[in-house]
């Protein structure tokens, strides 16, 4: 119960400075608009006007305090706008129309999910042979962790025109750059968890004259199960952002990407803003999915997470 409590103090402090934000961002534009349809804006002269302060303004036009709240085109949406949004492009369209954005988030799901299960193959692969390889471990972790030094904003139009030169377009190159973003969290996790069985627990597999092949199975892949989990939490996230990215580069006409594309083309800020909270919730929808799976899967192999 304290927890939900925190929660909502939390929100509702955020939601209010949000609607608080939205005064001085569009009082401008409501000005503006009111004094071109012929309405009496105070101060009555323009320069009295861009000297006056936006808070100022406000109180001394009564009639905005209701319109920054409801601009068809506000430099920042209020969030309600955000939510009827939301409820118009998902419970009010059809799924395989081009305006909803369930249609456009599972596009972008279906490359983020390719993305991480080819990073998350890879990244296993890669801890797995980090620490079973002591020459891997001084040669191949290094330029892991140099490759993520790289703006993915920078090099996803490389790889993008890369792969197209090669006839590969579609969904590989938006995937590609999602396993881009999501292997290493998978690596870094995945190699702290097969090192954390403690030396006590290695000398007692030797005393039962277990095999490498048994300890990797019986003690280290075990033990490694709650790093794992935590970093696909990160990497599923990070796969979702890589997919989001490699649609803005290729003008894609479907995806969240696109979706973000074409309201900053036409000025739509309160479609950017929607197509940002669907793909949170889309991240946080994954994530609460693998936690789910986790305790499941650490459940029932007696794990304590």
């Amino acid at each position: 119960m304290k927890t939900v409590v925190a929660v909502l103090t939390v929100v509702t402090a955020i939601v209010g400075l949000w609607y608080i934000a939205c005064v001085p961002m569009n009082i401008k534009g409501v000005l503006d608009a009111a004094e071109r349809a012929g309405e009496q804006v105070e101060p009555a002269t323009a320069r009295e006007r861009r000297e006056a302060s936006a808070l100022g303004l406000v109180v001394q036009n009564s009639f905005a305090i209701d319109r920054v709240w409801s601009v068809d085109r506000p430099r920042l949406p209020a969030p309600h706008q955000v939510v009827v949004e939301l409820w118009q492009t998902t419970v009010m369209k059809k799924i395989t129309s081009k305006r909803s954005l369930i249609y456009h988030a599972q596009v972008t799901l279906s490359a983020t999910l390719l993305g991480f299960a080819i990073g998350t193959g890879l990244g296993i692969l890669l801890a797995v042979g980090i620490v079973h390889s002591r020459v891997m471990d001084m040669s191949v972790m290094p330029w892991a962790i140099v490759s993520q030094t790289i703006p993915i904003i920078a090099l996803a139009p490389m790889i993008i025109v890369v792969l197209y030169s090669i006839g590969v377009q579609g969904l590989l190159p938006k995937a590609i750059i999602a396993a881009y973003l999501s292997f290493f969290p998978v690596v870094v996790g995945m190699v702290k968890g097969l090192r954390s069985p403690d030396h006590m627990q290695l000398d007692l597999m030797k005393t039962y004259f277990a095999s490498g092949n048994q300890v990797f199975w019986k003690l280290r892949l075990p033990s490694s199960m709650p790093y794992l989990f935590t970093s696909l939490k990160i990497g599923i996230a990070a796969s979702l952002v890589g997919a989001i990215v490699g649609e803005l580069p290729t003008g894609a006409v479907a995806g969240l990407g696109a979706r973000l594309l074409a309201g900053s083309y036409y000025g739509q800020t309160v479609q950017i803003w929607s197509a940002l909270f669907a793909a949170a919730i889309l991240a946080a929808l994954l994530v609460a999915l693998l936690g789910l799976i986790e305790r499941v899967l650490l459940g029932r192999m007696g794990v304590k997470a």
